[in-house]
């Protein structure tokens, strides 16, 4: 059988597209209003870095194009979520923190997603769920090396 053809290969990718999609609706739906999975994704990562991040690194950590990323940062910046200064030694280049405003937003998100995860993971149970992830984190990084 051709690699190109494999049936194992389209019911994973097919299973993965169908199950990224379902937790986006249902996530975006409990988050408070005006707020996005890019908005929260990139306040839990500020959050949990507790550092300056330039948007470029943002954009590589999310695999979005630099564009996509300054429009996310720009929306967050309006709200108040993160602050966004000049680096003091090349003008050229930014440095993005969450703010105390970004932390509570970020926390209230996560309050309103969590009650679904939870009981997605209660569902599937603990060890199901925990002998998945690392073949899904293997998923991830054999993404990230193909060109």
């Amino acid at each position: 059988m051709s690699i190109e053809n494999d049936p194992l290969a389209v019911a994973l990718f097919g299973e993965i597209f169908m199950a990224d999609q379902l937790a986006r609706i249902k996530l975006t739906k409990a988050l408070p209003k005006g707020m996005q999975i890019s908005h929260f994704s990139v306040l839990n990562h500020l959050a949990h870095g507790n550092t300056e991040r330039s948007p470029a690194q943002l954009a590589k950590a999310f695999h979005v194009t630099r564009g996509a990323m300054t429009n996310t940062l720009n929306k967050l910046e309006w709200a108040g979520h993160i602050h966004i200064r000049p680096d003091w030694d090349d003008a050229r280049r930014k440095h993005v923190t969450i703010s105390p405003s970004g932390r509570v937003a970020r926390d209230v998100a996560l309050n309103a997603i969590t009650p679904i995860i939870a009981k997605v993971v209660e569902k599937i149970g603990p060890d199901k769920v925990r002998s998945v992830l690392p073949v899904l984190r293997e998923f991830r990084d054999q993404m990230d090396e193909i060109d």
